[in-house]
């Protein structure tokens, strides 16, 4: 069995980290990042999205299933300096920025005239 060390310092048997960047609309926001399995992450990020807002993810998937993953993950804070790679980003109250990202995949973001960005 696969032996891994997660992005929060432990390890577990088995267990796959993906690392999620919060970008927050707060003045004070410090853009911190969580730990996520794989079955958390694909909650927030469906269908090899890696860009989320908020109110897109409540919207579209079960409350119950989010709060209990959200519970999970806002439990596993990763300092920047030890995470390994950023695997999604989500979004609070920054919904001026999905111009930005209409297919929700990073590397596809785009200008407001859909010119690329990079």
């Amino acid at each position: 069995m696969l032996w891994r060390t997660s992005a929060f310092g432990q390890k577990r048997k088995g267990w796959n980290v993906k690392s999620i960047q919060i970008f927050d609309g707060a003045d004070n926001a410090v853009y911190d990042v969580f730990a996520a399995d794989d079955e958390e992450f694909a909650l927030i990020f469906p269908d090899g999205t890696d860009v989320a807002f908020i109110d897109d993810v409540y919207q579209n998937q079960p409350l119950d299933a989010l709060n209990a993953a959200f519970t999970a993950i806002w439990k596993r804070r990763v300092l920047k300096r030890e995470a390994m790679g950023i695997h999604g980003i989500l979004f609070y109250e920054c919904e001026h920025k999905k111009i930005y990202y209409p297919t929700r995949r990073d590397e596809q973001a785009v200008n407001p005239d859909g010119s690329k960005l990079r």
